[in-house]
């Protein structure tokens, strides 16, 4: 269905790469990417469950802008798709089954899904960064399937208990929210940040809602699309400023941002990654502040020269997000409704015009599968 619309649909999924028999009662069917543009809804077999692990019927699916660079492309920055894969990472569903060994969870548990699996024994994982760990095993990032299904076996301790008052759609936007939190935490964002966010899609609106949960009292966002800038304002951007494309109108962009946070930008986040929003960041970021990397536009880029001691942050995915950000969605602090603009269901039609929607961009910031 369109826009607004919600259908039930049957699929499924397995988590770790390998097809294994699952003592399920429903065949599972799963959104496989087989090509450029090329999505099929074909079997899928789940995974044993093992003792810390949980079988989960998904409910709510989001389509990432990760997820669309694999649609289009086969590949996202240097994460390529060699063979068929299930699509999606934003998930949240209904507890099915539970391990042996899981004590915390139940059958009938609504929980949002923290997409990756690290080992747990490198040296970054004991850390505490384990979302740099190698041998990460990510849901829809290849060559590890993902969660566009009807139930996918997850590790327990991955599967956060929902709040009584948040839906199963919030539940699935904890994981885009969790790029703009992790993003505020490494720039140290706080009551004395005023910040400037580049780029009004749906990570960049996500960072302005983290920002302002974690005390910013000035946030501007520029963006080269009208309807995204309105979208801003209205989910409590201070102030908005239109840019264009042309790596030649930085100075004249800059100076109407500078104008309009005239007590300097302390944060500037780059959500998009590219050559002209990097250069936008770093010439209007005040000297001493901070640029945090979150969008992946190029591969490469090249940055100008600063002379200003300004700090460039580059943060990947997140680390020990969900918990916050179920509490900021209890509270009230962050909603994250207003973002979701378009609902399909699980129909081989809907898959491919939900991925077509997402793709055009425009007025769909947050597409969501209800299943």
């Amino acid at each position: 269905m369109g826009k607004g619309g919600m259908s039930d649909g049957d699929h499924a999924d397995r988590c770790y790469g390998e097809a294994i028999n699952g003592d399920v009662q429903q065949e599972n069917m799963a959104a496989w990417l087989l090509g450029v543009k090329n999505l099929k809804i074909q079997p899928y077999k789940l995974p044993n469950l093992g003792p810390h692990d949980v079988r989960v019927r998904l409910k709510a699916v989001g389509i990432c802008g990760s997820d669309v660079h694999h649609f289009k492309n086969m590949r996202c920055v240097d994460f390529i798709v060699k063979e068929p894969m299930v699509i999606g990472h934003e998930c949240a569903g209904i507890i099915e089954e539970v391990g042996s060994e899981v004590e915390d969870l139940v059958p009938g548990d609504r929980v949002a899904l923290e997409p990756g699996i690290s080992c747990k024994r490198c040296n970054l994982c004991k850390q505490g960064r384990y979302n740099l760990c190698r041998k990460m095993k990510f849901f829809g990032s290849p060559p590890n399937n993902g969660c566009l299904a009807n139930q996918v076996v997850h590790p327990g301790d991955l599967c956060f208990k929902l709040p009584d008052n948040v839906s199963l759609e919030e539940g699935a936007m904890c994981e885009p929210l969790s790029v703009g939190i992790h993003a505020c935490r490494r720039a140290n964002v706080c009551q004395e940040t005023n910040a400037l966010v580049v780029g009004a899609g749906p990570i960049g609106l996500v960072t302005l809602l983290a920002a302002r949960a974690f005390g910013a009292p000035r946030i501007v966002i520029a963006d080269v699309n009208d309807e995204r800038l309105l979208i801003a304002k209205s989910l409590g951007a201070d102030e908005v400023v239109k840019v264009s494309t042309n790596i030649e109108d930085v100075a004249e962009e800059v100076a109407k941002i500078q104008k309009v946070l005239e007590n300097g930008v302390d944060v500037t986040f780059d959500c998009a990654g590219f050559n002209k929003t990097i250069t936008t960041a770093l010439s209007a970021t005040r000297p001493g502040g901070k640029v945090c990397l979150v969008g992946m536009g190029q591969r490469e880029m090249t940055l100008p020269l600063a002379t200003r001691e300004i700090d460039v942050i580059g943060i990947f995915r997140y680390q020990n997000t969900w918990p916050l950000c179920l509490e900021f969605l209890r509270s009230g602090k962050i909603d994250v409704k207003p973002l979701i603009t378009h609902r399909f269901g699980f129909s081989q039609k809907e898959v491919e015009e939900a991925f077509e929607t997402s793709a055009r961009g425009g007025n769909a910031i947050k597409v969501m599968f209800n299943l």
